[in-house]
């Protein structure tokens, strides 16, 4: 069975072709610029790079590009998109609609539409990118979505209520839900795996560290608390996000910029985190590389995201009465020996010691980390959302044909 998965953003669509005899992948790329010009990459199994400027007004023309390139051409893979059994699509917000992936039918779009208001940067996307493969494949080929709030469904009331009126919960929905949850979700079922152990027997701290951060307490399997909110800009400070602040520094910078709502929400998410501490970036290399030369606000940056995931680890530990293992995945979380390495220093009275030549040598890959004698398990484990999609999708359609 081949799985098409699907993340699409209100510019773009990210795609995997996924072989799920092998769980390899035969394809993948990227349509950009969905609205505003047009661009695609496509890259083979064997090494093959396709690159060309595209026409995409919609998602719909994004889609018939990615068709061509999979079945004609230099990138080709399969002879036509009837090899496609199924298509997988990533949905950010499930809300307390959605607890688990689901089969796509038109109440199930109508409800991703009902509820972007909480995520309107990606729902909307996500329902506009399923009519456009609807429109592009046969009727005949199952669609499931997969939803980033999934597993953080199994929260406790006293992790996901905020203390404001009740009926802002009852009327408005506003809660905790939690992002990245297909990520978290597979790090933590791999790790049992690693350590031979079930889940439930496992309490683990995943931390997804990249452009977007989160940290995940998993008691037994499933998810009890995350540093991630009503949206993803809680928790701890990220590339252009402020993480979790003081309210009453929001409403100060509100009054004295003469900024409210969108433009606020903006200014939050897109001027804050690294590039508003450092001033100079929001991307980690680059941060690393000039607190490296001497510039005290990019140290400062990188300074306290360790520091805040360290409280994270410290309180996660103490709501699940222990802890097993720490995972660190995600783009920073997998490939910065730096972070690790200052988020594990001096917690030896929690169990926590890693080995700094195990850190440096499996650096991006899959391994433990931890130095001998550690009570607690640290481990490095590459995330792989795009395989937890596409193996929910097959479960999905097994079901159908029973």
């Amino acid at each position: 069975m081949k799985v098409l998965v699907i993340n699409a953003g209100s510019s773009s669509l990210k795609y995997q072709l996924i072989d799920m005899e092998t769980e390899k992948v035969i394809a993948k790329g990227n349509c950009e610029k969905i609205g505003i010009g047009g661009f695609i990459t496509h890259k083979t199994f064997d090494g093959r790079v396709i690159e060309m400027a595209a026409d995409f007004p919609t998602h719909a023309e994004a889609f018939m590009k990615l068709k061509e390139v999979l079945t004609s051409g230099e990138g080709k893979v399969i002879e036509d998109m009837n090899e496609v059994s199924a298509v997988g699509h990533r949905i950010v917000q499930g809300a307390d609609r959605f607890t688990e992936s689901v089969l796509v039918t038109d109440q199930v779009v109508d409800t991703i539409e009902e509820i972007a208001p909480l995520a309107p940067l990606h729902n909307y996307a996500h329902a506009l990118a399923i009519r456009a493969c609807q429109k592009v494949l046969s009727k005949d080929v199952p669609q499931v979505v997969v939803f980033d709030t999934a597993f953080h469904s199994t929260m406790p009331e006293k992790a996901f209520m905020f203390a404001i009126p009740y009926e802002y919960y009852e009327n408005d929905h506003i809660r905790r839900y939690g992002f990245h949850g297909t990520s978290h979700r597979y790090v933590s079922q791999r790790l049992a795996k690693l350590l031979n152990k079930k889940p439930e027997e496992l309490k683990i701290v995943t931390c997804h560290i990249g452009n977007g951060s989160s940290v995940t307490a998993v008691d037994g399997g499933r998810s009890v608390d995350t540093s991630m909110g009503f949206t993803p800009l809680d928790g701890v400070l990220m590339g252009t996000r402020s993480g979790g602040i003081d309210p009453s520094v929001v409403a100060f910078i509100s009054e004295k910029e003469g900024i409210a709502g969108k433009e606020l929400s903006e200014f939050l998410n897109k001027k804050c985190g690294y590039l508003g501490i450092s001033g100079i970036t929001s991307d980690d290399r680059d941060l690393r590389k000039a607190a490296n030369e001497g510039n005290r606000r990019a140290k400062l940056a990188g300074t306290m995201l360790r520091y805040q995931i360290k409280k994270f680890i410290g309180a996660y530990t103490a709501a699940m009465g222990g802890l097993d293992a720490v995972v660190f995945t995600g783009g920073i979380g997998e490939n910065s020996v730096d972070l690790r390495r200052e988020v594990c220093e001096n917690m030896e009275f929690f169990g926590i010691k890693i080995d700094e030549n195990k850190n440096i040598e499996f650096n991006g890959k899959e391994h433990d980390i931890s130095a001998e004698g550690a009570k607690v398990r640290t481990w490095i484990v590459p995330t792989n959302e795009e395989l937890t999609i596409a193996r929910d999708t097959v479960e999905i359609v097994n079901r159908l044909k029973k």
